[in-house]
C-alpha cells in the first residue's frame, strides 16, 4: 500500500500512534477479508461488503495522513 510513501510510513509507524492504529486496523481488515474470501465461492456477502467498505475508508484516511506529512 502506497509504495511511494514507504519511508514515511515506516517513520510514522514509530512516531504517530494514531497513524499506527489506522495502519494496523487496515492490515487486520485485509487479513480478515482474505480469510473470508477463501471460504466463499464467488458470492459476496453483505458482511464482506461492509468489511471492504471499512477497509477502503481506512485506506483513504491513511492516504490523507500521508499527504498531510508530504507537504
Amino acid at each position: 500500500m502506497f509504495p511511494e510513501y514507504r519511508e514515511l510510513i515506516t517513520k510514522l509507524k514509530t512516531e504517530d500512534a494514531h497513524f499506527l492504529r489506522k495502519f494496523n486496523e487496515h492490515n487486520d481488515l485485509d487479513k480478515e477479508i482474505i480469510e473470508m474470501e477463501k471460504h466463499l465461492s464467488s458470492e459476496v456477502t453483505p458482511e464482506l461488503k461492509v468489511l471492504k467498505q471499512k477497509k477502503l475508508h481506512l485506506k483513504e484516511e491513511i492516504h490523507q495522513i500521508l499527504k498531510s506529512y508530504d507537504n
